[in-house]
C-alpha cells in the first residue's frame, strides 16, 4: 500500500475529507480586506463605557458610589475574605543576608489551602513598617531576580518584606515545572464562579493578615508594590483593603478601555468590569490613602503606556480631590521599558520612607546594593515535595466544581422556562441581530453566497445550498474553526438527503474572524483576545454565537422551514444548546461537545478554545441542564470532558441517568441519544 492510499484511509477513519482545490468551499465575501467589525465594534463599546463612568462631584456622592463599587468588585471577582481563619504559618527553611534574614514559608489563605512565600526580616527588634511585594509574569514568580531585588532593597532599608507566589504561579503551578497561570487554565476559574484576579486578591488580603499578625511588623504602616501583573494586584489590593497605607503599582496602570483588543492576562480581567466601572474609580477607592503610579515611557504594552495611565490618573485625581486628599495621589514616568528597574526602586524607597516611616521628603533615595540568590535557595519546597494543601488551579477547579454539582442535586425543581431565563444572564449581554438586509452575492458550485447585514453593521456570511425539489428541511452547520473546518463528508451526507444546507461563519470564526484578535493572540489559545474582551463588556463568546444563530434563524423562518436541524462541532455546540432553549429546533447533532464544565485534568486543557468558558455556569446547572431545557431531539456524538477525553461507556450510563433526573426535574420533553463514532477533531 502506498503512502498516498494510507493517508486517504487514515483521513477517512478520522472523519476528515481530502479536499481538492476544486472542492474547496466558495468564499462568501469578495474582498480579502474586509473591515474588522468585531474589533471596531468592541473598541467603540469600550470607549462608550469609558465616557459613561464619570467622576462624582461631591464627597457624599463618592462615598455612596464607592461602597457599591466595592460590593460589585467582590461579586464579579469572586473575592472571599477569611479574616478569622488561622494562618497556620510554617517555616520550611531560612537564609541570612547582610543585615537581614529570609524565611521560606507557607501559610493558609483559604480553608485547607496554602500559599508559598518568603518573609524578609531586617536585623533588629522592630516593629518595622512592612511592604507586600506582588510579582508579575516573570520566570520563578516571587523568586525572580527582579522581585528579589525589590524585597532586598526594602529589607536592607528597614522594612519587613513579604513576597508571595500568585495563584497558579511559582511553586503553585500544576506540576514542578513553570507554567503560564492564565489562558485556558486560569480561565477555567470562571466556570466555577470565580476569577484569577479574585483568587490573587483573596490571597493578598490574607498576606496582609499575615503581616499584621507578626510582632516584628507595625500593622499601621503597611504598603504594597508590584510590577506588571503584580502592579495590577497592588492596585486591587489597595482598593479593597484599607490596611494598605501606601501603594505603588508599577508599569500596570492604564485604562480598562485599553484592555479591549490588547494582550493581557486573565489575571487582569474583571468580568463585567466595564459594565459598572473604569480603572480611575478603582484607583479612587484608595483615597485618601497614598498612591504613587510608576509608568515607563518605553513600555510596549498598549494597556500600560503613560498615555493611558494619564487618562485614569486625571479622573482618579478628581476623586482624591473631593476626598480632600489631592496631594496623596501622584505619578512618575521613567525612561525605561517594562519592569521594575533600579531607578524605580530608588524612587519607591524614598516615597515609602515618607509615607510609611515619616522621614525624608519623598524624593528618590539611592537604595542599597542588592544581590539576588539562586531561586532554589528561597523555595518553600526545595525538593519539590510540596504539601497537597498547596492547591493548584487544576485541583481547586475540580474540587469546587464537584461541590457545585453536589449542591445542584439538592436544589428544588425549577420550571424549564425559569432556567432558560436565568441562562440569559449566564451567557451575558448580547445585541439582537436585527436584520437590515440579506444580500445574495452570486452562486458558485451550487452554493449561494449570502450575507446577513444587521442594523449595527455586522456582516454575517453564510453559504446556502438549496434543497432539491420542494424539500423544506434546513440543516445548519457551525464549527469553532469556521465553515472550512466542517468535515466534507458530513456536508456530502446532508446533500444526499436533499435538505437545504447552510454553512455559517459565527462571530469570530471563518470569514467573520477578527484579524486584529488573531494577531494579538499569537501563540495563545484561539479566542484569547475575543473571550477576554467580551467578558470585560459583560458578554461571552457563547452569547455572541447564540445571537448570530438568532439572527440567521429569523431569515430561515421567513423561508417557512418544515424542519430545522443544527449540526455543531466542539464548543459551538454550547451555543446551539443555548439557542434551542429559546427557539424551536427539531434536531441538534453535537459533535465533540463537552458533556460537563467540570475540570477533569490539566493535560489537554487547550482541546477547547477560550471561547468555551462561561462565568458561573457550574453554579447555574452545567451542560446537563442545557440538554434538558428544550423540547429537542439531541444526538451527542463523541461527548468529551473539558480536556477532550471521550466519555466512556461506564460514565455514559451514569450521565444518561443524571440527565433523565434533571429532565424530570425541569419537566422538559427533550431527548438525548449518545453516540460514539470515529473521532472528529
Amino acid at each position: 500500500m502506498g503512502v498516498k492510499h494510507l493517508y486517504i484511509i487514515l483521513s477517512l477513519l478520522m472523519g476528515v475529507s481530502i479536499v481538492k482545490a476544486q472542492d474547496r468551499l466558495p468564499k462568501v465575501l469578495e474582498s480579502e480586506e474586509q473591515p474588522d467589525f468585531i474589533a471596531e465594534h468592541y473598541r467603540e463599546l469600550a470607549a462608550k463605557a469609558f465616557r459613561k463612568h464619570t467622576v462624582p462631584a461631591s464627597k457624599q456622592a463618592w462615598v455612596e458610589q464607592s461602597a457599591l463599587l466595592r460590593k460589585q468588585v467582590e461579586e464579579h471577582a469572586g473575592l472571599r475574605r477569611f479574616a478569622d481563619l488561622a494562618l497556620e504559618l510554617r517555616e520550611t527553611g531560612s537564609s541570612k543576608g547582610l543585615g537581614y534574614e529570609v524565611k521560606n514559608i507557607r501559610f493558609q489563605t483559604r480553608p485547607g489551602i496554602y500559599a508559598t512565600a518568603n518573609l524578609y526580616f531586617p536585623d533588629g527588634k522592630g516593629p518595622f513598617p512592612a511592604v507586600l511585594v506582588t510579582h508579575g509574569h516573570w520566570p520563578d514568580a516571587r523568586r525572580a531576580e527582579i522581585f528579589q531585588s525589590v524585597a532586598q532593597t526594602l529589607v536592607k532599608s528597614g522594612y519587613v518584606a513579604l513576597t508571595i507566589d500568585a495563584w497558579g504561579a511559582g511553586e503553585r503551578c500544576t506540576g514542578t515545572e513553570q507554567e503560564y497561570h492564565g489562558a485556558n487554565l486560569g480561565a477555567s476559574l470562571f466556570n466555577i464562579g470565580t476569577t484569577l484576579l479574585g483568587m490573587q486578591l483573596t490571597d493578598n488580603i490574607r498576606a496582609v493578615d499575615l503581616l499584621c499578625s507578626l510582632k516584628e511588623v507595625d500593622a499601621t504602616r503597611i504598603g504594597a508594590t508590584g510590577a506588571s501583573g503584580g502592579g495590577n494586584q497592588t492596585m486591587w489590593l489597595a482598593a479593597m483593603d484599607q490596611r494598605i497605607k501606601a501603594a505603588i503599582p508599577v508599569v500596570s496602570v492604564g485604562t480598562f478601555q485599553s484592555y479591549i483588543f490588547n494582550s493581557n492576562c486573565v489575571c487582569e480581567l474583571l468580568p463585567n468590569g466595564l459594565v459598572f466601572t473604569e480603572e480611575a474609580a478603582v484607583l479612587g477607592l484608595i483615597a485618601p490613602r497614598a498612591l504613587n503610579i510608576f509608568s515607563a515611557n518605553q513600555d510596549t504594552n498598549p494597556s500600560f503606556v503613560p498615555r493611558e495611565m494619564l487618562r485614569s490618573f486625571k479622573n482618579a485625581q478628581l476623586i482624591f480631590e473631593v476626598m480632600g486628599a489631592k496631594d496623596q495621589i501622584t505619578y512618575r514616568r521613567f525612561e525605561t521599558g517594562h519592569g521594575y528597574w533600579p531607578e524605580m526602586r530608588d524612587a519607591m524607597l524614598g516615597w515609602f520612607d515618607l509615607q510609611l516611616k515619616g522621614i525624608g521628603n519623598g524624593q528618590d533615595r539611592s537604595g542599597p546594593r542588592v544581590a539576588p540568590v539562586p531561586a532554589l535557595q528561597l523555595a518553600t519546597y526545595p525538593n519539590k515535595e510540596r504539601e497537597a494543601e498547596v492547591a493548584t488551579t487544576a485541583t481547586f477547579c475540580k474540587s469546587e466544581g464537584i461541590m457545585l454539582q453536589g449542591a445542584l442535586k439538592g436544589r428544588d425543581g425549577n420550571a424549564s422556562g425559569r432556567m432558560a431565563d436565568s441562562l440569559k444572564n449566564i451567557i451575558g449581554e448580547r445585541e439582537a441581530r436585527t436584520i437590515a438586509r440579506v444580500d445574495r452575492l452570486g452562486k458558485e458550485d451550487g452554493w449561494n453566497r449570502m450575507v446577513l447585514y444587521t442594523s449595527s453593521g455586522q456582516a454575517i456570511p453564510f453559504l446556502w445550498y438549496p434543497a432539491t425539489g420542494i424539500h423544506q428541511a434546513y440543516r445548519l452547520f457551525i464549527h469553532t474553526g469556521g465553515k472550512d473546518s466542517i468535515p466534507r463528508l458530513d456536508i456530502e451526507q446532508a446533500k444526499k438527503k436533499g435538505e437545504n444546507i447552510i454553512l455559517l461563519d459565527l462571530w469570530g470564526t471563518g470569514e467573520q474572524a477578527s484579524p486584529v484578535a488573531t494577531k494579538i493572540d499569537g501563540q495563545l489559545p484561539p479566542f484569547h483576545t475575543l473571550s477576554r474582551s467580551a467578558l470585560w463588556l459583560g458578554r461571552t463568546v457563547i452569547g455572541e454565537w447564540e445571537a448570530d444563530l438568532e439572527g440567521l434563524n429569523n431569515w430561515i423562518q421567513e423561508q417557512k422551514p418544515a424542519h430545522l436541524a443544527i449540526q455543531s462541532y466542539k464548543e459551538t455546540a454550547i451555543a446551539a444548546l443555548a439557542f434551542s432553549a429559546w427557539n424551536n429546533v427539531d434536531e441538534l447533532i453535537l459533535y465533540d461537545c463537552p458533556y460537563s464544565y467540570l475540570f477533569d485534568q490539566r493535560d489537554g486543557i487547550d482541546f477547547y478554545t477560550m471561547a468555551v468558558h462561561v462565568p458561573n455556569i457550574l453554579a447555574w446547572g452545567d451542560v446537563i441542564t442545557l440538554l434538558a431545557l428544550g423540547d429537542t431531539h439531541i444526538e451527542m456524538v463523541n461527548a468529551r470532558s473539558m480536556s477532550g477525553k471521550p466519555l466512556d461507556k461506564h460514565h455514559m450510563k451514569e450521565f444518561e441517568k443524571s440527565y433523565h433526573a434533571v429532565r424530570k426535574q425541569l419537566g422538559s420533553k427533550s431527548e438525548v441519544i449518545f453516540k460514539t463514532k470515529n473521532f472528529k477533531l
